[in-house]
Protein backbone atom coordinates (compact mmCIF):
# COMPACT_ATOMS: atom_id res chain seq x y z
CA UNK A 1 0.00 0.00 0.00
CA UNK A 2 3.15 1.97 0.36
CA UNK A 3 4.43 1.41 -3.19
CA UNK A 4 4.53 5.08 -4.96
CA UNK A 5 4.78 7.68 -2.23
CA UNK A 6 7.37 10.12 -2.43
CA UNK A 7 9.04 11.48 0.67
CA UNK A 8 6.86 14.77 0.27
CA UNK A 9 3.22 13.15 0.60
CA UNK A 10 4.38 11.56 3.63
CA UNK A 11 5.10 14.43 5.20
CA UNK A 12 1.56 15.35 4.63
CA UNK A 13 0.22 11.86 6.38
CA UNK A 14 -1.29 12.16 9.94
CA UNK A 15 1.97 11.19 12.63
CA UNK A 16 -0.07 8.00 13.66
CA UNK A 17 -0.01 6.58 10.32
CA UNK A 18 4.05 6.67 9.61
CA UNK A 19 4.17 5.48 13.03
CA UNK A 20 2.17 2.84 12.34
CA UNK A 21 4.79 1.73 8.84
CA UNK A 22 7.77 2.30 11.58
CA UNK A 23 6.73 0.19 14.55
CA UNK A 24 3.68 -1.99 12.86
CA UNK A 25 5.14 -5.60 13.24
CA UNK A 26 3.97 -7.83 10.29
CA UNK A 27 5.24 -11.33 11.43
CA UNK A 28 4.42 -12.73 14.72
CA UNK A 29 7.09 -11.93 17.54
CA UNK A 30 7.84 -15.69 18.13
CA UNK A 31 8.80 -16.05 14.29
CA UNK A 32 11.09 -12.71 14.74
CA UNK A 33 12.99 -14.23 17.15
CA UNK A 34 13.15 -17.89 15.98
CA UNK A 35 14.65 -17.11 12.75
CA UNK A 36 18.27 -14.97 13.80
CA UNK A 37 18.08 -18.27 16.73
CA UNK A 38 18.00 -20.60 13.24
CA UNK A 39 20.21 -18.49 11.15
CA UNK A 40 22.92 -18.21 13.37
CA UNK A 41 22.97 -22.07 14.52
CA UNK A 42 23.27 -22.81 11.13
CA UNK A 43 25.86 -20.68 9.89
CA UNK A 44 27.58 -21.72 13.24
CA UNK A 45 27.55 -25.46 12.31
CA UNK A 46 28.11 -24.91 8.50
CA UNK A 47 31.69 -22.80 9.49
CA UNK A 48 32.23 -25.46 11.46
CA UNK A 49 31.98 -28.00 8.90
CA UNK A 50 33.88 -26.20 6.23
CA UNK A 51 36.74 -25.52 8.45
CA UNK A 52 38.82 -22.83 9.85
CA UNK A 53 40.05 -21.51 6.86
CA UNK A 54 36.95 -19.10 5.93
CA UNK A 55 37.53 -17.60 9.44
CA UNK A 56 41.17 -16.93 8.83
CA UNK A 57 40.64 -15.26 5.44
CA UNK A 58 43.51 -16.36 3.31
CA UNK A 59 42.88 -15.10 0.27
CA UNK A 60 40.22 -12.94 -1.20
CA UNK A 61 37.92 -15.71 -2.11
CA UNK A 62 36.98 -16.47 1.49
CA UNK A 63 36.60 -12.37 2.49
CA UNK A 64 34.34 -12.38 -0.78
CA UNK A 65 32.30 -15.64 0.60
CA UNK A 66 32.18 -14.20 4.28
CA UNK A 67 30.96 -10.51 2.96
CA UNK A 68 28.31 -12.29 0.92
CA UNK A 69 27.11 -14.72 3.70
CA UNK A 70 25.20 -11.61 5.67
CA UNK A 71 23.38 -10.33 2.44
CA UNK A 72 22.79 -13.94 1.61
CA UNK A 73 21.02 -14.80 5.08
CA UNK A 74 19.71 -11.29 5.63
CA UNK A 75 16.07 -12.05 4.23
CA UNK A 76 15.99 -15.62 6.37
CA UNK A 77 16.82 -12.93 9.37
CA UNK A 78 14.07 -10.41 8.66
CA UNK A 79 11.73 -11.82 6.76
CA UNK A 80 9.08 -9.60 5.12
CA UNK A 81 9.94 -7.42 7.25
CA UNK A 82 11.48 -3.78 7.21
CA UNK A 83 10.09 -2.19 10.72
CA UNK A 84 11.93 -0.63 12.98
CA UNK A 85 10.53 -3.20 15.41
CA UNK A 86 11.14 -6.06 13.60
CA UNK A 87 14.90 -5.06 13.43
CA UNK A 88 14.91 -4.68 17.18
CA UNK A 89 13.47 -7.93 17.45
CA UNK A 90 15.72 -9.77 15.32
CA UNK A 91 18.80 -8.15 16.90
CA UNK A 92 17.68 -9.04 20.10
CA UNK A 93 17.21 -12.64 18.91
CA UNK A 94 20.84 -12.73 17.60
CA UNK A 95 22.29 -11.07 20.74
CA UNK A 96 20.26 -13.71 23.09
CA UNK A 97 21.16 -16.69 21.43
CA UNK A 98 24.97 -16.00 20.79
CA UNK A 99 24.74 -14.90 24.70
CA UNK A 100 23.44 -18.25 25.69
CA UNK A 101 25.69 -19.99 23.52
CA UNK A 102 28.53 -18.32 24.90
CA UNK A 103 27.47 -19.13 28.67
CA UNK A 104 27.01 -22.75 27.82
CA UNK A 105 30.39 -23.18 26.09
CA UNK A 106 32.08 -21.42 29.15
CA UNK A 107 30.60 -23.87 31.65
CA UNK A 108 31.04 -26.86 29.50
CA UNK A 109 35.04 -27.19 27.68
CA UNK A 110 33.50 -30.50 26.10
CA UNK A 111 31.51 -28.93 23.77
CA UNK A 112 33.67 -26.02 23.26
CA UNK A 113 36.00 -28.30 21.62
CA UNK A 114 33.30 -30.36 20.17
CA UNK A 115 31.87 -26.94 18.84
CA UNK A 116 34.68 -25.23 17.92
CA UNK A 117 37.07 -28.07 16.96
CA UNK A 118 40.69 -28.37 17.89
CA UNK A 119 43.68 -26.49 16.60
CA UNK A 120 45.69 -27.93 13.88
CA UNK A 121 49.67 -28.12 13.92
CA UNK A 122 50.63 -27.14 10.64
CA UNK A 123 54.44 -26.79 10.93
CA UNK A 124 56.21 -28.63 14.03
CA UNK A 125 60.49 -27.85 14.29
CA UNK A 126 60.64 -26.41 11.31
CA UNK A 127 58.97 -29.09 9.30
CA UNK A 128 55.70 -28.56 7.69
CA UNK A 129 52.61 -31.02 8.07
CA UNK A 130 51.64 -31.73 4.75
CA UNK A 131 48.33 -33.78 6.41
CA UNK A 132 47.36 -30.83 8.21
CA UNK A 133 47.29 -28.29 5.66
CA UNK A 134 45.43 -30.49 3.44
CA UNK A 135 42.71 -30.63 5.46
CA UNK A 136 42.33 -26.91 5.98
CA UNK A 137 42.59 -26.74 2.04
CA UNK A 138 45.92 -25.01 2.90
CA UNK A 139 48.06 -24.45 -0.04
CA UNK A 140 52.19 -23.90 0.91
CA UNK A 141 52.27 -20.41 -0.44
CA UNK A 142 49.39 -19.36 1.85
CA UNK A 143 51.26 -21.11 4.77
CA UNK A 144 54.41 -19.49 3.79
CA UNK A 145 52.63 -16.16 3.53
CA UNK A 146 51.34 -16.28 6.60
CA UNK A 147 54.70 -16.75 7.88
CA UNK A 148 55.59 -14.37 5.98
CA UNK A 149 53.41 -11.60 8.24
CA UNK A 150 54.87 -13.08 10.88
CA UNK A 151 58.22 -11.98 10.72
CA UNK A 152 59.91 -15.09 9.67
CA UNK A 153 61.87 -15.38 6.72
CA UNK A 154 61.38 -19.12 6.28
CA UNK A 155 59.51 -22.19 7.73
CA UNK A 156 63.04 -23.44 8.96
CA UNK A 157 62.99 -20.10 11.10
CA UNK A 158 59.58 -22.10 13.07
CA UNK A 159 59.21 -23.97 15.81
CA UNK A 160 55.37 -24.63 16.03
CA UNK A 161 52.79 -23.13 14.40
CA UNK A 162 49.26 -23.79 14.61
CA UNK A 163 45.76 -23.13 13.29
CA UNK A 164 43.12 -21.87 16.06
CA UNK A 165 39.12 -22.63 15.97
CA UNK A 166 38.68 -18.93 15.88
CA UNK A 167 40.99 -18.56 12.29
CA UNK A 168 44.41 -17.24 13.98
CA UNK A 169 47.78 -18.63 13.77
CA UNK A 170 49.52 -19.04 16.56
CA UNK A 171 53.66 -19.27 15.38
CA UNK A 172 56.66 -19.83 17.73
CA UNK A 173 60.18 -19.40 17.14
CA UNK A 174 63.02 -21.45 17.61
CA UNK A 175 64.76 -20.53 21.25
CA UNK A 176 68.12 -19.64 20.78
CA UNK A 177 71.17 -22.51 21.15
CA UNK A 178 73.82 -21.86 24.13
CA UNK A 179 75.96 -21.27 20.97
CA UNK A 180 73.92 -18.70 19.57
CA UNK A 181 73.22 -17.20 23.54
CA UNK A 182 77.62 -17.30 23.98
CA UNK A 183 78.27 -15.76 20.72
CA UNK A 184 75.16 -12.70 21.75
CA UNK A 185 77.07 -11.99 24.84
CA UNK A 186 80.13 -11.95 23.60
CA UNK A 187 78.71 -9.28 20.83
CA UNK A 188 77.76 -7.54 23.85
CA UNK A 189 81.22 -7.59 25.61
CA UNK A 190 83.18 -6.47 22.39
CA UNK A 191 80.63 -2.88 22.10
CA UNK A 192 80.86 -2.82 26.03
CA UNK A 193 84.73 -2.68 25.66
CA UNK A 194 84.69 -0.58 22.59
CA UNK A 195 82.13 2.16 24.46
CA UNK A 196 85.04 2.30 27.09
CA UNK A 197 88.00 2.72 24.72
CA UNK A 198 86.32 5.56 23.16
CA UNK A 199 85.05 6.85 26.44
CA UNK A 200 88.99 7.00 27.72
CA UNK A 201 90.29 8.26 24.13
CA UNK A 202 87.80 11.26 24.77
CA UNK A 203 88.88 11.93 28.03
CA UNK A 204 92.90 11.24 27.38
Amino acid sequence: MWDGLTPGMLVFMPHSIIFDHMFQLPLPIVEKLARPVIVYLVLVLLLRLFGKRELAQLNPFDLVVLLSLSNTVQNAIIGDDNSVTGGVIGAFGLLAINWLVVRVLFRSPSLTRALEGRSDVLVRHGQIDVKALARESMSKEELIEVVHKQGFESVDQVRLCQLEPNGTFYLEAFEPSEVDKRHAELLDRLDALSREVAALKGTA
